[in-house]
C-alpha cells in the first residue's frame, strides 16, 4: 500500500540540523500520523508521497520550506506578574531557560513561547519556533501504511483534531501525552507526538499578535494554566 491522503503512515527518521542529531523516532516508536491531514510539514509530506513500507528517504529542507526565518519581532519582554498562579504568586517552577510556557494572547488564543532570559521584573519568551531560521536535513524508512478509521480521521490519530481546551498548550494532546512545557521534551521526549505538538505551532505568527497587542506590558499574554 502506497502512502496517500488519508492513510495511516508509520515512520522511522532522524532529523539532523548543523551537523547534529535533533530529533528522532526508531522503528520500535515510530511517528505515526494521518497523510494530507497537515499534521506535517507540507514538503516532508511531499517527499514520502507515494512510497511504500520499505522504502527509504533523505531530503533537506531550507528555512522557507520548514519553520520560517527567525525574526527578532517575536522575542520580547513579558512582566514577570503574567506568569503567576491563582494564588498570585509567581511560577518560579516554570521560568527557567529553555523551558515552552502555554500562554494566551489577547485575542484568547494559546501560543507557543520558550523562555529565553529571566531578569528581575521581565521575563524574554522568544515566540519564533525553535527551528525557525534552520536548515532541516532528514533521513528515514517507511515502516507501514494503512487506512485511516472513520474515527482517526474525525478524531485525529492521537486526538489532535479534537477541542483545543482539551489540553492547555493547544496542540491537541493531553499534558500525560504531550509534555509541552519545555524544549527538550517537545524534540527529544519520547514519541512522535512531543515532537508534533510544538513541530506544528503556530506561535511564530501569534507571537506577532502579542508583541503588538495593546498594552502588552499591562499583560497581552499571561500564562495559560
Amino acid at each position: 500500500m502506497k502512502i496517500e491522503k488519508n492513510k495511516v503512515v508509520a515512520l522511522s527518521y532522524e532529523l539532523e540540523v548543523e551537523g547534529k542529531t535533533v530529533d528522532k523516532a526508531g522503528e520500535d516508536k515510530p511517528l505515526d500520523y494521518i497523510h494530507g491531514t497537515g499534521m506535517l510539514l507540507p514538503r516532508f509530506e511531499q517527499e514520502v508521497d507515494g512510497k511504500e513500507p520499505g522504502d527509504s528517504f533523505e531530503f533537506t529542507l531550507d528555512a522557507g520550506e520548514g519553520y520560517g526565518e527567525y525574526n527578532p519581532k517575536y522575542k520580547f519582554d513579558i512582566p514577570k506578574e503574567s506568569f503567576a498562579g491563582e494564588d498570585g504568586a509567581i511560577r518560579e517552577d516554570l521560568l527557567q531557560v529553555g523551558f515552552i510556557i502555554p500562554m494566551v494572547n489577547s485575542s484568547g488564543q494559546v501560543v507557543q513561547g520558550r523562555v529565553a532570559a529571566i531578569g528581575e521584573q521581565t521575563v524574554t519568551m522568544d515566540f519564533n519556533h525553535p527551528m525557525a531560521g534552520k536548515t532541516l536535513h532528514f533521513t528515514g524508512k517507511v515502516i507501514s501504511v494503512r487506512d485511516a478509521t472513520g474515527k482517526e480521521l474525525e478524531q485525529g490519530l492521537h486526538g489532535e483534531f479534537l477541542p483545543e481546551e482539551e489540553c492547555s498548550c493547544g496542540c491537541g494532546h493531553h499534558h500525560s501525552d504531550c509534555g509541552c512545557h519545555s524544549e527538550e521534551g517537545c524534540h527529544h521526549g519520547e514519541g512522535h507526538k512531543d515532537g508534533e505538538c510544538c513541530h506544528h505551532g503556530e506561535g511564530h505568527e501569534d507571537g506577532e499578535c502579542c508583541h503588538h497587542g495593546e498594552g502588552h506590558q499591562g499583560g497581552c499574554c499571561h500564562h495559560h494554566e
